[in-house]
């Protein structure tokens, strides 16, 4: 079975969020399973993962969008070094930029960049047997491949589609149809949702079967989907819940190299307080208090909002008692208060940006993991934290709630019902009870690195999603 993985991000290619670590994880896992054949075609950027690797050529070509003519060239990636095989469409002025979004042509970019890729396809009769389309970025594929005269080749492949998060739809204006590969004129409802081009909508009314990153997050969708509730409820029988995992071998304490002190089940209490020890020296924190960490992109969704105020009420309501470390980057109205709070709070630690090695030390280093999020369709970083034996204190919505189990429950995490700062105060001071408890936090810890996110199952289920 030959299954092309879609999408804009592919970690160590190009992150920017949870999306990456699915499509750079995910085809690797399939690939162990016997039968299966997964790879990856996501654009081309101006990467050090590009510069570092050897690409050739496999296809050039040409393609009309409107009334430009645009070169596609497909490239692969000679060694598959990530255990897949990784195609990279570039599209000069298009598709060879820095990043991949906070661009004001992006509706031209996602566009040209499904246009560009289902024409190789075609071109080289190249027929895979599914087609994984993830988010609204890959959203027309399902659409374009059905009624687009252009693509009758790949007519009949079966199309599967993730939402990982439904708060980005990219909804764009009719008057980009005339963009578009010629179709079907009598299809146009297929593309439209209130009045305007939705890709996300288009994606879940025209591929065989749709998923999201975790079963919670698929209830939570039926309810409440950024207006797209009524479609979600009727397409019902296509909808199916599957939990991301996370590359162990990635992911691992043992064997991670941007650690400083790798560690085991058997000595994680002791190596997890060296490399907090390290990291508390680099950041000017007290090494014996307990240590609060946040990792992510600062956006409300995840509650940053939330941590200025968390900030400075924690560190004053317990006297300066407890460290807290944030990593991230985003709204700047954000990221200059939590500035402002840097230079107040030797207690608080702030690094702007985003740092891939930074997070793993953050994770192996830290006592309690803070994720107040108000939406979150799976979440990696509850994940992360348990593989590193960080305890996670996570509020009860999307795959957090289905991830992480309250103490009070017999789980190894901290819960709290709303992402507001009384609850995030709330389950800080339960954190602190613990955490000067040394029976109940070693304990935690250990069960924490218990649980099994390997990505083993979840591939598994989606073998048995395609072929059925």
């Amino acid at each position: 079975m030959k299954i092309f993985h879609l999408s804009t991000e592919c970690y160590p290619v190009a992150k920017v969020g949870g999306l990456a670590d699915v499509v750079g994880a995910l085809p690797k896992y399939q690939n162990k399973i016997k039968g299966i054949e997964a790879k990856v075609v996501m654009p081309f950027y101006n990467k050090p993962f590009v510069k570092d690797h050897d690409f050739e050529t496999v296809f050039d070509g040409w393609i009309h969008q409107g009334g430009n003519l645009l070169q596609v060239q497909v490239l692969k990636e000679r060694t598959n070094v990530l255990e897949f095989e990784l195609y990279m469409v570039r599209i000069p002025g298009l598709l060879d930029r820095d990043n991949p979004y906070g661009y004001q042509d992006e509706s031209f970019q996602f566009l040209a960049f499904q246009h560009g890729l289902l024409h190789w396809l075609t071109a080289m009769q190249i027929r895979p047997d599914v087609l994984h389309c993830h988010d609204y970025h890959t959203g027309l594929v399902p659409f374009m491949i059905a009624h687009c005269p252009e693509f009758s080749f790949l007519k009949g492949v079966k199309t599967v589609g993730t939402i990982h998060n439904g708060e980005y739809q990219g909804l764009m204006s009719w008057g980009m149809a005339n963009y578009f590969p010629a179709f079907d004129q009598y299809k146009w409802g297929l593309l439209d949702w209130d009045g305007v081009i939705n890709p996300l909508a288009c994606m879940i009314k025209c591929v065989d079967a749709f998923t999201t990153v975790s079963e919670g997050y698929l209830q939570e969708l039926f309810e409440s989907f950024k207006g797209l509730e009524i479609l979600v409820r009727d397409e019902h029988y296509k909808a199916h819940g599957i939990i991301n995992g996370i590359d162990t071998e990635v992911w691992n304490p043992e064997t991670d190299p941007m650690l400083d002190f790798n560690f085991t089940k058997k000595d994680v209490v002791i190596k997890k307080k060296q490399n907090k020890a390290k990291l508390c020296k680099e950041y000017g924190l007290n090494p014996d208090l307990p240590l609060f960490g946040f990792i992510g992109r600062f956006a409300t969704e995840k509650g940053v909002d939330l941590l200025p105020d968390t900030v400075w009420k924690s560190i004053q309501q317990n006297y300066g008692g407890l460290n807290i470390m944030i990593l991230g980057s985003g709204n700047t109205t954000i990221e200059n208060r939590l500035a402002e709070l840097s230079y107040s709070f030797s207690n608080f630690a702030l690094d702007l940006g985003y740092k891939e090695y930074l997070s793993h030390k953050i994770y192996a280093s830290a006592d309690f993991l803070l994720m107040p999020s108000r939406v979150e369709p799976c979440g990696l970083n509850q994940m992360y934290a348990m593989r590193y034996g960080t305890v996670p204190v996570v509020s009860y919505t999307g795959g957090l709630r289905d991830t992480v189990k309250d103490i009070s429950t017999g789980g190894a995490g901290i819960n709290f019902a709303h992402a507001g700062v009384d609850d995030i105060l709330h389950a800080i001071h339960r954190c602190l009870s613990i955490y000067y408890k040394k029976d109940s936090m070693q304990s935690l810890i250990q069960a924490n690195m218990n649980f099994d996110f390997a990505w083993e199952k979840s591939a598994e289920k989606y073998i048995n999603l395609y072929k059925n």
